[in-house]
């Protein structure tokens, strides 16, 4: 980064009075949030690993690495707890390391990860490349969307804060359709390039200018400004109004601010936002999204489904990217859950009145690398299993998903942000944990339609909850909706009301 411009103190005074303008000429902020979310590239590319994987390693001659039905379901699953570990490894961090470090830190994690599953000769290989590849996925997850939030201009903030979603969504893509081409060991090999690449970026983008001065390195702080904003840029305002934000939170988050309504408020928000999401069921879809086609009358072979909603919800991401900012936080919210309900209690009826076909008929003939199985038998109701899961995946990328995440990283204060976002990361992948290891003994013992009823119920549960207890935040800055939760008034939502 630059070094810090010296001003004369009353030019410092008389810019820290005017309020930022709204544009932004300074591209350096774009090239710093590419860097940090090619994190979340691997991440949404790891993820989804099983989903091509799981159908070739069932068919695979060799014993010691065919996976049977329990072998398979941890493979699917074990992602998870890896990423429960490494959202509660941000934790520390986050506040110790700084944002930008722990997004590099998880690069050591990920590159071992996949060359274990790209070498491996066992089982148990496979398993520990996913537990460590989860746990790099952890990490960013935490570490990416606080960075990210940190550094943006609030003009752009709401576009920013869905890169970690688009480029996650991005790279599950990416894995879909180089599994067309590629077998699995290839594949695995594949994901250590966005991840080198970061490391490499990474290297030249500045620390978060917020974590600097929670550290008391205020040159290091505004020369990271500077860069980030442009030399030409008001950021002398900008700085001023971060300095008196983290002036106020200088002390350690204790249990007796845990009773204050600032704290708690975004933080029982962000929990309950974070275990609702995955409660919804996208990531037991997305993981298993060849094996549920293997198990409909699907109109497809399913490798080609997979990369057509995968390709769906990239373009879904990207356009909730562009509107999150001009229609609001709540109303894509609303839209989003609504839209998941219909597409789940179509998939659970439909597999319930419709004959499914035998599991894994098409996956398990061969390995998909080498040899495209044919599609089922179309009739006039097949097309019905690839249409709700790509307007599921629709509703969640065009709300569910992008601004969970975002306003993870907009209503937590800066005192607990570090911690409370390892904290949220640990509580959305232990339910997804949960959720993608009963997910195939559930389909196995109960049917297949008892999963996708279930998660029709949850987004019921997300509309009344985005009526009464998610905020707006839209266009505020960082500060403005901190000072709303020190307010102490009735209704946070009123407060908003309020100051329109």
């Amino acid at each position: 980064p630059l070094p810090p411009p010296h001003r004369p103190a009353c030019l410092s005074l008389s810019l820290s009075l005017s309020p930022p303008r709204r544009t932004l000429p300074n591209r350096r902020l774009f090239l710093a949030a590419f860097a940090a979310v090619l994190g979340n590239f691997s991440f949404g590319f790891a993820l989804v690993y099983p989903s091509p994987a799981i159908p070739a390693l069932q068919s695979l001659p060799r014993r010691s690495l065919r996976l049977s039905d329990d072998d398979a379901s941890w493979f699917g699953s074990i992602f998870n707890l890896g990423a429960a570990a490494g959202g509660l490894g941000t934790m520390y961090f986050n506040d110790h390391l700084g944002r930008k470090l722990s997004i590099m830190f998880s690069a050591a994690p990920s590159v071992l990860g996949y060359l274990l599953m790209g070498s491996a000769q066992e089982i148990w290989m496979l398993l520990v490349g996913r537990l460590l590849t989860g746990f790099a996925g952890g990490v960013t997850s935490a570490s990416i969307p606080v960075y990210i939030s940190e550094i943006s201009h609030p003009a752009v903030r709401g576009a920013l804060g869905s890169c970690p979603q688009i480029t996650a969504v991005l790279g599950a893509l990416v894995l879909y359709a180089l599994g067309l081409i590629l077998d699995w060991r290839w594949l695995a090999m594949a994901g250590e390039v966005p991840v080198l690449l970061m490391i490499i970026l990474l290297c030249f983008m500045p620390e978060s200018p917020r974590f600097l001065l929670s550290k008391g390195k205020e040159d290091e702080a505004l020369s990271a400004l500077a860069w980030l904003r442009g030399q030409d840029a008001n950021y002398w305002w900008e700085f001023e109004q971060i300095k008196d934000s983290v002036k106020e939170q200088s002390q350690r988050i204790t249990w007796a601010e845990l009773k204050t309504p600032y704290i708690y408020k975004p933080v029982a928000i962000t929990l309950l936002m974070r275990f609702l999401q995955q409660l919804s069921g996208v990531t037991p879809i997305l993981v298993y999204l060849q094996q549920i086609f293997d198990s409909t009358k699907v109109i497809l072979a399913s490798q080609y489904d997979a990369v057509i909603v995968g390709a769906v919800r990239l373009v879904s991401v990207i356009i909730a990217a562009s509107t999150m900012d001009k229609a609001g936080r709540k109303i894509l919210l609303y839209v989003s859950a609504f839209i998941m309900l219909a597409s789940n209690l179509t998939l659970g009826f439909y597999i319930h009145y419709v004959p499914l076909q035998p599991a894994n008929a098409s996956a398990m003939a061969v390995n998909s690398s080498y040899q495209t199985p044919a599609p089922p038998p179309a009739d006039s109701l097949s097309v019905l299993p690839l249409i709700a899961t790509m307007f599921f995946i629709i509703g969640y990328a065009m709300g569910w998903g992008p601004i969970t995440w975002l306003l993870m990283s907009e209503v937590l204060p800066l005192k607990a942000r570090g911690v409370v976002s390892g904290l949220c990361v640990l509580v959305s992948w232990l339910t997804a944990f949960a959720l993608t290891e009963a997910f195939l003994p559930v389909k196995k013992s109960f049917g297949l339609e008892v999963p996708f009823f279930f998660f029709s119920i949850i987004c019921v549960i997300n509309l009344i909850f985005t009526k009464w207890l998610i905020p707006e935040t839209k266009g505020r800055s960082l500060e403005r909706i901190e000072s709303y939760f020190r307010t102490g008034r009735k209704s946070f939502l009123e407060s908003f009301r309020r100051h329109r």
